[in-house]
């Protein structure tokens, strides 16, 4: 059974749609040789304590001061001798052949805002670069989805006309540097719930009828690992 509170402060939102990647990162990943790893775009941190609860050595990054908004949520589960902060630009990481894992979530959108496919495409390329070989990295994005969830955000999400939302076969594309891949999708209704506990009853709905039935590419979240 999950524990609900630390599925709420790694996930941090939606969290009944989101976490479903973590279930997979769980069951499909082999964690016995990983060490280090890397979270890009980090905000409070959750996908960080995640991996520093594997005993995995972390470096929690994001574009400008990550521990400020990290720091607290790892004091919290007593995780942050595991854990440094670093800010880092998707674009531009300083690493190479480095990490056994990096992680993001909800990040490719804000990379490529103001329709710039080039620059989502270099972040994933420095991320393969950073990665050792066989290093894995763990995604879950907002995809574009249906027209529906098109026209909403552009009018009830500040940044919906900004953020350049992925389709599967651009995600695809950006995937093929690595040796293989795997994506999964999920969610339709759930997006459409402006409470916690509105996207939660729908994510339900979601798991049982509409992920069954409506077309990949118009789900919105993509989720899934690739290993260089």
């Amino acid at each position: 059974m999950k524990n609900t509170s630390l599925y709420n402060d790694i996930v941090q939102w939606d969290i009944n749609s989101w976490s479903v990647a973590l279930d997979i990162w769980d069951k499909d990943i082999d964690w016995s040789n990983k060490k280090t790893a890397l979270e890009i775009g980090a905000r409070n941190g959750g996908l960080s304590l995640w991996l520093a609860l594997k005993n995995i050595d972390v470096i929690c990054s994001d574009i400008e001061n990550p521990q400020a908004l990290a720091l607290p949520l790892h004091q919290k589960y007593n995780v942050q001798h595991l854990i440094s902060y670093q800010s880092i630009d998707a674009t531009q990481i300083p690493f190479e052949n480095y990490f056994d894992i990096i992680v993001f979530k909800s990040v490719l959108g804000g990379i490529g805002r103001n329709n710039n496919f080039q620059l989502q495409q270099k972040a994933i390329q420095e991320m393969h670069k950073a990665l050792k070989k066989d290093g894995v990295l763990l995604f879950a994005e907002n995809l574009v989805a249906s027209p529906f969830h098109q026209k909403l955000r552009k009018k009830f999400v500040k940044w919906g006309n900004e953020w350049r939302y992925l389709n599967l076969n651009e995600l695809k594309i950006l995937l093929n540097i690595f040796s293989s891949y795997q994506i999964k999708t999920t969610g339709f209704l759930a997006a459409f719930g402006p409470k916690e506990s509105q996207r939660k009853f729908l994510s339900y709905l979601d798991k049982l009828i509409f992920n069954h039935i409506v077309p990949d590419n118009y789900k919105y979240i993509a989720y899934g690992f690739a290993i260089k």
